[in-house]
């Protein structure tokens, strides 16, 4: 048995909602419940011995090991994650016949390390926020009691006494955490829509960048606690979207300990393997650690992993779908729950007897006609947050309609140019379930011939970049340029990823005559634009510099770049 990683939990995660310390262990089978009997005595040991009697222990068994929770004190985590390495390495000591540190002495040294990261003004300011009913948050380095417009923020290290606090000031904002394998970033992009259709300031975080209205705070991936506290303390944000991904909810819990609303959009397969997350239905677990801490939960009807969980929660949960409602949906809108649901060529809200028109799948740009039906899920989604944070049906209309989905509005993904008669598709589409969306609605577009820029980072496992290549495969493009991806090979050799790709694209019966390499994105970008010729479609699958290469077409638009012209 090893120790592979040991973390804080400050927020609601995959063991519960209280926060702690958690210890991830690689164990051989015949190890698992040898070592949960001998950790749950010594954790429960230690933990009476510095006086944390009130605190829990808690597990988690998944294929090759096993994680390891003590709940803690919000200002002890640090010292949380040496008490519980103890009872870790003494649990093991106990199993493989070690020494074993007493544990008054242990408890003396961990009681001063525990001493020496108090903050009863943190723990009292966190009371004083729940019992006035508003939000508390806190990092290393700041702690702030309200959202957004109603928040106000210190350090962590000059807090004020809850009755120096204006607390007839301090409210939170309407707020949404939206989760799910694909859909996620641009779901975010379209709650921002409505917003603004709305008149209201919408501060938004996503894989892309923190946003508070049109003003970019903060560049690159936010999606996890840090980013969701970034826009949740802004003071101009008056509505907070907050996507949430599955590693910072794994690594290190939620930000928030409640929300207006939370929405699980789907969930494939990506990412298996990582946290001891080594199926769909363990990834769903993970992904529903948003239900946890909502009062209206959004789902999707239409994903089998997410509908059957989902329904254990009741009433809380708004579906949405495209396909024909099943028996249990149908019976739970006729008893009023609540659905938002394609029906006639239009997306409408269903509860009871009572149907509403949103608009017409034609109203919807994003949805390339009706083409790109994996968007038409994403507004659907839109639509039921939206109204879960208290957006009328014309409000959440309005910012549909005003969503066109181009680079402007939702950069990097499903934006299309015409390109002196080349239908270019530049999509963020990386794992094997969003593929498969995004070449379902690229082939219900005309083509004479189709292209495919194709990579994927390194931390996938084998099948995982061999299904993405069969699926591409499958397609039957005329082309595929396959793009090495230095900055996320993630510990792989030159050329492995690419071997592997190539592999997918054979078993899914391509020939090899049908592929070539290129060393970079761009490169690549390049190559297809080479290739084409009027009446061409190229799908630029877009994950290291999705930047450069909106750069590099806006440019040939604005230059009048014909086929057979150099490109750089």
């Amino acid at each position: 048995m090893e120790l592979c990683d040991s973390r804080r939990l400050p927020g609601a995660n995959l063991l519960g909602t209280r926060p702690g310390a958690v210890i991830d262990a690689a164990v051989e089978p015949g190890e698992v419940e040898p070592l949960l009997a001998a950790w749950h005595r010594q954790a429960r040991c230690i933990l009476d011995a510095v006086g944390w009697s009130d605190q829990e222990c808690r597990t988690r068994a998944f294929a090759g090991g096993v994680s390891l929770m003590i709940t803690a004190p919000l200002d002890a985590l640090y010292a949380a994650t040496e008490v519980n390495e103890w009872a870790f390495a003494s649990a093991r000591a106990c199993l493989e016949g070690g020494e074993v540190e007493d544990s008054a002495g242990a408890a003396e040294r961990l009681r001063t390390g525990i001493a020496a990261e108090s903050n009863p003004r943190l723990r009292a300011l966190r009371c004083a926020a729940g019992e006035h009913g508003v939000a508390f948050l806190s990092d290393d380095d700041r702690a702030s009691v309200g959202l957004g417009a109603g928040s106000q923020t210190w350090a962590v290290d000059a807090l004020p006494r809850p009755d120096e606090v204006d607390w007839t000031a301090r409210r939170d904002v309407p707020t949404a955490l939206v989760t799910g394998t694909n859909g996620k970033t641009t779901t975010v992009r379209m709650l921002a829509a409505v917003a603004r259709a709305a008149g209201r300031t919408a501060g938004t975080t996503s894989t892309d960048h923190v946003c508070v209205g049109d003003e970019v705070l903060e560049r690159g991936d936010w999606s996890g606690p840090g980013g969701a506290r970034r826009v949740l303390r802004e003071p101009a944000v008056e509505v907070a979207i907050l996507e949430t991904a599955r590693g910072g909810m794994l690594r290190r819990g939620l930000a928030l300990e409640r929300a207006d609303v939370a929405a699980v959009l789907n969930v494939g397969s990506d990412h298996l393997g990582e946290w001891g997350v080594g199926s769909l239905e363990v990834l769903c677990e993970g992904k529903f650690v948003v239900t946890s801490v909502a009062e209206t939960v959004v789902l999707n009807a239409d994903d089998p992993v997410v509908s059957a969980r989902g329904r254990a929660l009741g009433s809380r949960v708004c579906w949405f779908g495209l396909d024909t409602p099943p028996d249990w949906l149908a019976q739970a809108v006729a008893a009023g729950g609540r659905a938002f649901l394609l029906e006639g060529g239009a997306l409408v809200r269903r509860r009871a007897a009572e149907r509403t028109v949103l608009l017409a799948v034609e109203e919807v740009p994003v949805a390339l006609g009706g083409a790109a039906r994996y968007q038409l899920s994403n507004a659907l989604a839109c639509a039921a947050v939206a109204e879960g944070l208290g957006f009328s049906p014309e409000e959440i209309a309005a910012g549909l309609r005003g969503f066109s989905g181009d680079e402007a509005d939702n950069p990097g993904r499903a934006n299309r140019f015409d390109l002196a008669g080349i239908d270019v598709i530049v999509d963020f589409a990386h794992n094997p379930h969003g593929m498969r969306a995004f070449l379902e609605a690229a082939g219900a577009l005309p083509a004479e011939r189709r292209l495919v820029v194709l990579g994927q980072a390194g931390d996938r496992d084998d099948e995982s970049i061999l299904e993405l290549a069969r699926v591409v495969g499958a397609f039957g493009p005329e082309r595929v340029v396959l793009k090495e991806l230095a900055a996320h090979s993630r510990g792989r050799g030159e050329g492995e990823v690419l071997a592997l790709l190539a592999r997918g694209l054979t078993q899914a019966g391509l020939p090899e005559e049908r592929w070539t390499t290129a060393p970079d994105e761009l490169a690549a970008v390049d190559q297809a634009l080479a290739w084409a010729l009027p009446g061409d479609q190229l799908l630029l699958l877009a994950h290291e510099a999705p930047g450069a290469v909106l750069e590099r077409l806006r440019a040939l638009c604005e230059s009048g770049w014909a086929p057979g012209q150099p490109v750089a």
